[in-house]
């Protein structure tokens, strides 16, 4: 029995659905370079029904859900009153991947003590939505996994079957780095042959006359394993096609009394996101080197509207949907653009005193 469930009482704990989770570990962290250099934690969410699936948070997600937790629940007295575990608070200086590798024994044990709450708070919309894996955590490629490496045979030098053109392979899409002795280290364009299946994300195989482990959407399947070792034929390629249009483009402009300096930049996120304020302001002055500036987009009537906040944003991300259909972007482009002034500059503004 797992410890979740020893910990509650089992008639309400059978009731649960299938699809509430039950545990949830950090497998890795991806860096993401959007319109800040970020990191993602990379979780592994297994559900009361034994299925397992892949999300992909922010801190700053971990800190929403816990934040909106205490206000539901801290501040509840009776009942509906909880006691919520100790989430690690925030570091405002260092190196960020540094920050991010010491935040998972402290984020593995606060999901483990949060899954462990009563049944009827894993009920909450709060918690179900933060576990739920989305349409864009399915369609994200794993690049390690790193945390929950399996076991493998030990390394060894074969030679490839005779004949070469009816041996499963797959050809390399990414370079990879093994981490050990365990581990091939690939180079796009090489060709591995095929040994079997580890688990559902890597397999083993062998190249360049040697035999390790590597994660399966680092490679596009050639010819497969057998099918009763392999998953659907093709898979990978798809998750390597998904992955390589991965990036969205911004229009920006610097206006200045000279003239206008126009700049696309590419960042690795979904067309339908929405950036914080402060992310964009840092990414801007970071783009044109100059640090005093605001930040503004242009109405449906040419004016300027300069923008202060988080709120004004999601008002500059609105207007854009209403006049998608009359500007013409290439489809891996933000239907909105950033037009950036000097702060003090409010000649720009079609603005009467």
């Amino acid at each position: 029995m797992s410890l979740p469930q020893q910990l509650r009482d089992e008639s309400d704990f059978d009731q649960l659905p299938d699809n509430i989770p039950v545990t949830a570990t950090i497998a890795d962290v991806e860096e993401k370079k959007g319109f800040i250099v970020y990191y993602k934690f990379v979780i592994e969410v297994k559900t009361k029904g034994n299925s397992k699936y892949l999300i992909y948070r922010r801190y700053r997600q971990f800190y929403a859900l816990h934040e909106s937790l205490l206000l539901k629940y801290e501040a509840q007295p009776g009942y509906y009153g909880c006691q919520l575990p100790n989430l690690p608070g925030k570091v405002f200086m260092g190196n960020k991947k540094e920050i991010a590798e010491s935040r998972i024994p402290e984020l593995n044990n606060y999901m483990k003590r949060l899954l462990c709450l009563p049944t009827w708070i894993l009920l909450d919309d709060l918690i179900r939505m933060f576990f739920y894996q989305t349409e864009l955590d399915s369609q994200q490629i794993p690049r390690a996994l790193r945390r929950l490496r399996p076991p493998t045979r030990k390394v060894k030098t074969v030679k490839p079957k005779t004949d070469l053109l009816s041996a499963p392979r797959a050809e390399v899409v990414f370079d990879f780095s093994g981490s050990g002795r365990l581990e091939l280290n690939l180079k796009a364009g090489d060709v591995i042959f095929l040994l079997r299946r580890v688990n559902a994300d890597w397999l083993e195989g062998t190249v360049r006359d040697k035999t390790g482990i590597f994660p399966e959407s680092f490679v596009k399947i050639i010819k497969p394993l057998p099918e009763s070792d392999s998953d659907e034929e093709g898979g990978a390629s798809k998750k390597a096609d998904r992955a390589q249009g991965s990036y969205s483009c911004l229009r920006c402009y610097l206006l200045k009394p000279e003239g206008i300096d126009t700049r696309d930049i590419c960042v690795e996120e979904d067309l339908s996101i929405q950036p914080s304020y402060l992310d964009l302001l840092s990414r801007m002055r970071d783009l044109f080197q100059v640090d005093d500036i605001a930040l503004n987009y242009r109405d449906p009537e040419g004016d300027l509207v300069r923008i202060l906040d988080d709120e004004d944003v999601t008002l500059m991300i609105q207007e854009s949907k209403r006049t998608k259909s009359e500007v013409k972007r290439p489809v891996n482009q933000y239907p909105w653009e950033l037009l950036v002034t000097h702060s003090k500059d409010l000649s720009v503004y079609n603005t009467e005193y």
